[in-house]
């Protein structure tokens, strides 16, 4: 934790909109950290609420993000701990979180992690349409009834499938990681496809007050860089020419209210 950091006159508002802006990187992290979607999201959610209790008094630490994953880690910690008076765990997690001496704060790691997440979700080990609802999930934060809205299928079906995309994870203890290149083809496809799904819920949201997310299109722009120089193969080079001449656009779309423009009325020299 930094200093108290008195420029914030309300550290609720601050941490409302750190919250919003990192909550899914955060989440990334702590997957990797604790090897199991449902033990991250509530660690997060406790690392928040820890948040909630510490910042207003001690200050906003200077590294938010990095504080988060370092809570969301021991919280888990806890969590596991309290879980194992009651159901047997994978052997070695806890003294594994314990002993784990990597850097919290270590930002090109906890980057990195929301690409391991989307190599994680589009495992061929799952049919394509479960590997695109787990991503638009786990790395867009989408709601189920959107996904599913997407999908035309109804939201307790898209549900299940979720539950048991992220179930079979878990049993199979597939790995949280880049697979290795000779195996990265396999999966191009679907990776190509969230990045631009990310992107394009950025482009034009399906649901909320807004009409546009920027941070998603920005979020899957970055990815696009990560993928073109993990792989530099035509469709994903193509893909981020595709996102940068969509991007381009962004401020001449919406008006100054957040109303939509019409190309034909939209001012080009604004980008």
């Amino acid at each position: 934790m930094g200093q108290p950091d008195h420029s914030y006159p309300n550290a609720v508002n601050v941490i409302e909109t750190i919250y919003r802006d990192n909550f899914q990187a955060v989440f990334a992290t702590l997957i990797r950290l604790l090897g199991d979607f449902d033990l991250a999201e509530e660690a997060l959610q406790e690392a928040f609420k820890a948040a909630l209790e510490q910042w207003p008094k001690n200050g906003i630490p200077t590294n938010p993000k990095a504080w988060l994953v370092s809570a969301g880690r021991f919280k888990g910690i806890d969590i596991i701990r309290r879980r194992s008076r009651f159901e047997t765990l994978p052997d070695g997690i806890e003294d594994r979180l314990s002993d784990d001496n990597s850097d919290d704060s270590n930002e090109i790691a906890i980057e990195d992690d929301r690409l391991r997440l989307i190599f994680t979700c589009c495992h061929p080990a799952f049919p394509q349409e479960a590997q695109i609802a787990l991503t638009l999930r786990e790395v867009c934060g989408l709601t189920t009834e959107a996904i599913a809205n997407a999908f035309l299928v109804p939201a307790p079906t898209l549900a299940q499938r979720i539950v048991r995309a992220k179930t079979k994870i878990r049993a199979a203890r597939i790995p949280y990681q880049v697979p290795e290149t000779n195996n990265l083809p396999e999966r191009l496809d679907s990776v190509l496809h969230v990045i631009y799904l990310i992107f394009n819920e950025g482009y034009f949201a399906s649901s909320g007050a807004n009409l546009t997310r920027p941070e998603l299109s920005e979020e899957a722009i970055r990815l696009g860089r990560l993928l073109v120089e993990l792989l530099p193969e035509p469709e994903a080079a193509g893909l981020l020419a595709l996102m940068f001449l969509q991007e381009s656009r962004r401020g001449a779309r919406t008006s100054p209210s957040g109303d939509l423009v019409l190309l034909e009325e939209q001012d080009r020299s604004l980008h």
